[in-house]
């Protein structure tokens, strides 16, 4: 009984790994299978209208805000482990050493915790309580299976090393508690080459929420100038640090940084 039992779990398991590997190549595109939800959802938006504008706008704020503190989870990340290590490589796992100190020693996915906070920014933005609902139940589904898989890779490849760190570190709600210094200094350079698409995808995604919530939801399309200037912003920003990777050397890594 005890020997069937197990071979139950180990297909358990190795199912939980094929499927958190297959979901791994994919989770850059897993936000887009919650869009005919968005698309019903945008039919009932923007409830705090209905308080008026000055709170409607605080809503805005906050949301846009709370995308951006994701981004700031994922800078704070990047800007201090080392090239080869929290990529956005899709083809297999990778990691030429395992993060242990920095926004590491507090939680053990930073990345995918900044995920969340950026993309459930702009499902609150929508306003409408059973999406976010919808959201955050899928978030936890898929990555679980993506953080199975990827921690079968790093125990692996990292043993007892891996396992003391795990055991210690929080798999997602962040204990700042247990804050090491990082080991490599903060390279603002890093985060500027691996983040600038990320920014620029915050503001087309608010702008996006927004165009189709006034189109479906209230049908109307006003021209509003703070948009436009938003875009820009980000739309400077976004070609202006591309160029600078693509044809300068100026966001090249120090290999050597400490």
């Amino acid at each position: 009984m005890l020997m069937l039992m197990g071979e139950i779990g180990m297909r358990i398991s190795d199912e939980f790994e094929k499927e958190g590997n297959w979901l791994f190549k994919r989770r850059g595109i897993l936000p887009l299978l919650i869009l005919p939800l968005v698309l019903l959802a945008l039919k009932d938006s923007e409830y705090f209208e209905r308080f008026g504008n000055t709170v409607q706008s605080l809503w805005e704020v906050f949301c846009i805000a709370l995308s951006f503190s994701g981004l700031l989870i994922r800078a704070l990340t990047l800007g201090w482990v080392g090239e080869g290590t929290s990529g956005r490589n899709t083809q297999s796992q990778v990691a030429s050493e395992l993060n242990t100190s920095g926004m590491y020693s507090v939680v053990r996915n930073p990345l995918y915790l900044g995920n969340f906070f950026i993309i459930l920014g702009m499902i609150l933005f929508i306003q409408v309580a059973w999406l976010a609902v919808i959201y955050t139940l899928l978030f936890w589904m898929f990555y679980e299976r993506i953080l199975f898989a990827e921690e079968s890779f790093l125990e692996g490849k990292f043993g007892d090393t891996y396992r003391d760190w795990a055991r210690k570190t929080p798999i997602f709600f962040p204990d700042f508690r247990k804050w090491e210094k990082p080991k490599y200094s903060f390279s603002m350079r890093m985060v500027l080459k691996r983040e600038y698409s990320t920014f620029f995808g915050i503001i087309v995604g608010f702008i996006l929420v927004k165009f189709f919530a006034e189109w479906i939801g209230e049908n109307d399309l006003q021209f509003r100038m703070r948009w436009l200037v938003f875009f820009s912003i980000g739309a400077l920003v976004y070609f202006v640090l591309r160029f600078l990777r693509k044809k300068t050397n100026f966001l090249k890594i120090d290999q050597n940084r400490r």
